[in-house]
């Protein structure tokens, strides 16, 4: 895996002409060709983040060997997310619209735009009548459509859900958005070392793009039909800061409560977790107020290993979640723990393990993933390595 060679997928922005942004580099999902696996029409026609989300749920499907002509498809649902949804297809209409009038506007403005297509749209590419929705919690979306479909399962409502998260911000609105916000690093000369969460000289985040999808099952319909079981979700909490729309608590309360209900939820201590997959957006305040509660839940000085796969794939917003749970399951399964690159000096007020540069052999039961969103909003998850 790529990631646990520590190389970076950040690189100058080819997607639009970048030069008068503040921000000319992100991490781009390069010589990806959607008619691998959608035709030249619906290539043509989809958004990007909806092109992500059928070739990330084609390739789920394959890995999982599941016949889609043997199930019972009122028993399959989906729950794909996404922050933003179509920009692109937002963009380039509304252009067409100031060009020539609202009557050049596309009838697929709305629905390739809006973020729930995602979900609607595998739904009815592969036949699938079970519960079918949408999670749009910022950048928590991903974590939480995983964590929301599992519920769904538990309550005996679904044998199997589709879910993750996709996004592709990457386009001249998005952009500009965020340099407004002053969110994202300026390292243009140097686009390779520019996500560097924990490090003292961090300067913002990355924007990066893609998608993730995992197939959820009931281990009675896993085991039926002989499935290759990856991991199992055994926690997951929601909590809220109340706080600002985009500003974490100053003390990590809510991260903190998010940690803690998480491993009550699974019925483990503090102790029980081998690694922790971190928000770490490298953004100055986040990476110090995620510490801090890492701090406050695992104790003061604590050795358990932490680590930002952001620094490699920068933040993909709504899929980062479902992304960093692949990760995450990866990471059991590989007894390898993926690094945070260019950790250089670590900011003296990030107290942590963070697994600095190098990949690190370690054979772990539970991970630990946590995802923040703008709004407040706070998810954990903890998987199990499956054992049979």
């Amino acid at each position: 895996m790529l990631l646990d060679d520590g190389k970076s997928a950040v690189g100058p922005i080819s997607a639009l002409d970048a030069s008068g942004f503040t921000v000319r580099i992100a991490a781009e999902v390069r010589e990806f060709d959607p008619e691998q696996y959608l035709d030249r029409g619906e290539a043509k026609r989809l958004s990007r983040f909806l092109q992500f989300t059928v070739a990330s749920v084609d390739d789920a499907l394959k890995d999982s060997g599941m016949k889609l002509d043997a199930i019972d498809k009122e028993r399959v649902g989906c729950m794909i997310g996404s922050g933003i949804g179509g920009l692109d297809v937002l963009g380039e209409q509304h252009r067409r619209q100031i060009d020539g009038g609202p009557g050049r506007v596309s009838p697929f403005l709305v629905p390739y735009m809006i973020p729930d297509m995602a979900s609607g749209y595998v739904s009815i590419r592969h036949g699938f009548q079970g519960p079918n929705s949408c999670v749009v919690t910022a950048c928590s979306t991903g974590a939480n459509a995983i964590g929301d479909a599992m519920h769904i399962i538990r309550r005996g409502e679904a044998d199997v859900m589709i879910a993750g998260g996709a996004e592709a911000p990457i386009t001249e609105i998005g952009l500009a958005g965020f340099c407004a916000a002053r969110a994202l690093s300026t390292r243009n000369d140097e686009p390779e070392r520019a996500s560097r969460p924990f490090d003292v000289d961090r300067d913002g985040f990355v924007m990066g793009e893609g998608a993730g999808i995992l197939v959820l099952e009931s281990l009675e319909h896993a085991q039926a039909r002989g499935a290759k079981i990856y991991g199992e979700i055994v926690g997951y909490a929601m909590t809220g800061d109340a706080y600002h729309i985009t500003a974490p608590e100053p003390n990590g309360d809510g991260a903190r409560r998010s940690m803690n209900l998480a491993l009550k939820y699974a019925g483990l201590e503090p102790s029980d977790i081998g690694y922790i997959n971190a928000h770490g957006t490298s953004t100055p305040y986040g990476d110090r107020l995620e510490s801090l509660a890492i701090e406050r839940v695992f104790g003061e000085g604590a050795t358990v290993p932490v680590s930002s796969t952001k620094s490699m794939v920068g933040h993909t917003l709504g899929a980062a979640g479902a992304i960093e749970s692949i990760v995450c399951i990866q990471a059991m399964n590989s007894d390898t723990l993926p690094p945070t690159i260019n950790l250089e000096n670590q900011d003296p007020d990030c107290r942590l393990d963070y697994v600095p540069n190098t990949a690190r052999p370690a054979s772990v039961e539970y991970v630990m993933k946590n995802s923040f969103g703008f709004g407040g909003h706070n998810v954990t998850l903890i998987f199990r390595k499956w054992n049979g």
